[in-house]
């Protein structure tokens, strides 16, 4: 298979009533299923999630600022969490990779079923400054782009279409992945409005037209047929943790003088994993009492 680059781009048409974003992150999400193991329910659903969450990140605008995706819909894969700096580049992770479901009657994986939508979808914005922004929304199908889209109807008052979707080989590895955000600034033209729906219509399955070798740009090209548009921004986005060992000492820190006290009588060394990328941290007893004073 032809190896593609995981790209995202960002414009808006040329009368400024449309503004988009699209990322292609067939890697970032084979870097995900690797490091957490997953099957293919789970690297679709969490894909989605990466997916969904650099298009949103790559919107702040202070580099220190970040987006995370918290969906918890009751599903048997558990709480699916999805962070993104301001460049787009993602890590993520979920309660339960190794689940299994029967695929729905169209042949595809049952993303919905296994997210659920019993909980809500969490958006929490840290621009850089001050607190976080954070906004709700209760989950309408647990398939991730609808409840993106809804999340923006209802906590921005922003028509949003989203599409998102990853695609796994018989061999669980991921054949591509991509999504796009298309909004509605205020006073876009009915005949526009019909117009994109036809083009989003004929377009069809995200994953069906990268699987037949158009890329993103492409996709976006389609789209945007009828319509002129420029392209303001276009740079490569990576599956990227931002652990290290002084984060982590941080954190033993936060538990407190007695509790990290308690850990360190009890146990000769002790390992703390990364929930992003599995990277193990181990802690002697002797670091651990140096950390308590």
């Amino acid at each position: 298979m032809k190896e593609t680059r995981d790209i995202l781009i960002r414009g808006m048409t040329a009368d400024g009533f449309i503004r988009f974003c699209a990322v292609q992150t067939r890697g970032i999400v084979e870097r995900a299923r690797g490091i957490h193991h997953m099957l293919p329910l789970a690297t679709a659903a969490l894909g989605r999630a990466l997916t969904a969450a650099s298009m949103l990140g790559d919107d702040i605008k202070d580099e220190a600022g970040s987006v995370t995706l918290q969906i918890r819909g009751g599903g048997p894969l558990g709480a699916i969490t999805a962070v993104s700096d301001a460049g787009g580049n993602v890590r993520g992770y979920l309660q339960n990779p190794a689940v299994e479901l029967p695929l729905r009657a169209d042949g595809k994986l049952d993303v919905g079923g296994g997210v659920g939508t019993d909980g809500v979808l969490t958006v929490i914005r840290d621009i850089g400054a001050g607190e976080p922004f954070s906004g709700k929304v209760a989950l309408r199908s647990g398939e991730i782009a609808e409840d993106i889209a809804a999340y923006f109807a209802e906590s921005e008052q922003l028509p949003t279409a989203c599409a998102l979707g990853v695609l796994v080989d018989r061999d669980g590895s991921v054949l591509c992945s991509g999504g796009y955000l298309l909004q509605l600034m205020p006073g876009a033209p009915e005949a526009q409005i019909a117009l994109l729906e036809e083009s989003i219509a004929a377009v069809g399955s995200i994953t069906t037209r990268l699987h037949e070798g158009m890329d993103i740009e492409g996709l976006i090209a389609r789209i945007f047929k009828e319509i002129p548009y420029s392209v303001m921004k276009r740079h490569e986005v990576a599956y990227e943790c931002k652990c290290t060992r002084e984060k982590v000492e941080r954190a033993l820190v936060s538990m407190g003088k007695t509790e990290l006290a308690a850990l360190a009588a009890e146990q000769e060394t002790a390992h703390v994993t990364c929930q992003f990328c599995d990277e193990v941290y181990s802690f002697s007893r002797e670091e651990l009492e140096a950390l308590v004073k």
